[in-house]
């Protein structure tokens, strides 16, 4: 079948506000938060309930036309830009808070519900939903399962994986999947951890059951200024194999610093080279005590000035600069490409030395802002695109942080996904095997596929072409990545 038989049967199963076609209208829906790379969709379909996702996804299945499924635009790999020849399921008009269960502490969404609007939902009772993305005021929680976001807090209390406790997803061929529910035990399989951070590429989750926890009593909020960024990163290890567990556990270099302190002006040390942002958080007895006790670590690693808050307000101040960052580096380059790869925390110092190597290489700022506490690194590389070439140097930059990443223990990403930005890369994280066993698992839900085709998984001719795990082949020389 063709795709305008895919689209008159859209018309007559649809109402007509559902669908956009129009240029001007699918326009806004050609990228989400990696706006460097664009593409204009043949046509935008806005569901407004379940069996409106069922009908879009049947016709598809029938008419052999792809679907990318997309939240609040917010991700930053790419994973939501449409196909010139497919259909942009949008699903931010599904945004009903469903049911808030008090007894078993949880509350159940569609997937057009944004992150902070389930905490905003739930405060009133003494709840809140942990995972925090610095995009929460206006990310999905649809969003957040596909991509398995994290945020500021993810270090105590984890990603989306870990505070999503049910799924209902919608199949390609018809299905409706659902997985656990509120009872954190399930028979079978674990198809949840399967399907968080599957990308679009499973199946639609039009459903989310999420664990409430209680917000905390009591809380403190430290920043240790260091002279050195890679004493700040060994400090980081030393903090965590003490044996406690921040809330938080937050790592900004000067140029980030600088730019959030002109940009939110919270009184951040704009002459430090690094500084830590831990959050503590419990019963009084142990705020006090782990307080004191991370006080002590940041001395013994050199921090030149720590600042304590306790009252709400100040903690507040010093995590509203961190949470302004990426909004401020906008005001310190014309764009700037926000890359996600992991190390292990014993890595942190060794790897962010050999990015200010790259940084002089490329000739292209870093600011680097990031998850300190479980090796999440987010460098904003900073460049100009109206410049030649300064893009594709960016780029460049960043394929070789992953690489770096890689060869240091870590992976490709944490939290944003791979989409189209890091597909290359899975080529040297993984072999040829792996990569095939992830198509085979692929084809169990998608045989045709359909469901955002092109994104996070490389075919093996794609691997063939740029020449398979080319970091280990020394298709990347550069003296930093020897000491890994």
């Amino acid at each position: 079948m063709t795709n305008s038989i895919a689209l008159q049967l859209l018309g007559s199963e649809l109402p007509s506000r559902a669908i956009l076609t129009d240029r001007s209208e699918v326009k806004p829906f050609e990228t989400d938060g990696l706006t460097a790379h664009r593409q204009t969709p043949w046509v935008v379909v806005l569901p407004e309930s379940v069996a409106q996702v069922r009908t879009v996804l049947h016709i598809c299945n029938e008419c052999r036309v792809p679907v990318v499924t997309r939240g609040a635009g917010t991700g930053l790999s790419g994973g939501a830009r449409p196909n010139s020849d497919g259909v942009l399921l949008v699903l931010t008009k599904m945004r009903e808070i469903l049911d808030i269960d008090l007894a078993s502490c949880t509350a159940t969404v569609e997937p057009g519900v944004t992150n902070l609007a389930i905490s905003d939902a739930v405060r009133q009772h003494g709840l809140f939903y942990a995972p925090d993305p610095s995009s929460q005021i206006a990310c999905s929680i649809g969003g957040n399962v596909a991509e398995n976001a994290g945020g500021v807090h993810c270090l105590k209390y984890g990603l989306t994986l870990h505070n999503v406790m049910g799924l209902k997803v919608q199949t390609i061929e018809g299905d409706e999947l659902v997985l656990g529910g509120k009872s954190y035990d399930s028979s079978g399989y674990d198809y949840m951890a399967l399907m968080v951070g599957s990308e679009g590429m499973l199946g639609v989750v039009t459903e989310v059951t999420v664990k409430l926890l209680p917000i905390p009593s009591n809380r403190s909020v430290l920043l240790g200024a260091f002279d050195d960024i890679e004493r700040a990163g060994d400090c980081v290890a030393g903090i965590i194999s003490s044996g406690l567990v921040p809330a938080g556990l937050e790592m900004m270099d000067k140029l980030a610093i600088k730019a959030a302190e002109e940009f939110a002006n919270v009184g951040y040390p704009t002459g430090a080279e690094a500084i830590l942002l831990c959050e503590i958080d419990g019963g009084e007895a142990d705020v006090k005590q782990h307080t004191s006790q991370v006080e002590r670590l940041m001395k013994s690693f050199g921090a030149l000035d720590i600042d304590v808050a306790i009252d709400p307000a100040e903690c507040e101040r010093l995590w509203r600069g961190r949470k302004s960052a990426f909004p401020a580096a906008g005001r310190i380059a014309p764009d700037y490409y926000c890359m996600d790869g992991t190390v292990p925390r014993g890595k942190i110092g060794s790897v962010l030395s050999a990015i200010a190597a790259m940084s002089e290489k490329y000739q292209l700022a870093v600011a680097n802002v990031f998850h300190a506490g479980d090796g999440n690194l987010h460098p904003l590389i900073l460049y100009d695109a109206a410049e030649e070439k300064q893009q594709q140097r960016a780029e460049e930059f960043g394929a070789e942080i992953l690489e770096c990443c890689i060869l240091a223990g870590g992976t490709i990403t944490g939290e944003h996904g791979v989409g189209i930005e890091k597909i290359d890369q899975m080529c040297s994280q993984f072999s040829d095997e792996e990569l095939e066993q992830f198509h085979q698992l692929r084809k169990v839900f998608d045989p045709s596929g359909l469901m955002n085709p092109g994104k996070a998984i490389p075919t093996l001719a794609r691997c063939s072409e740029i020449g398979g795990m080319h970091v280990h082949r020394g298709k990347l020389p550069h003296p930093e990545l020897e000491r890994f």
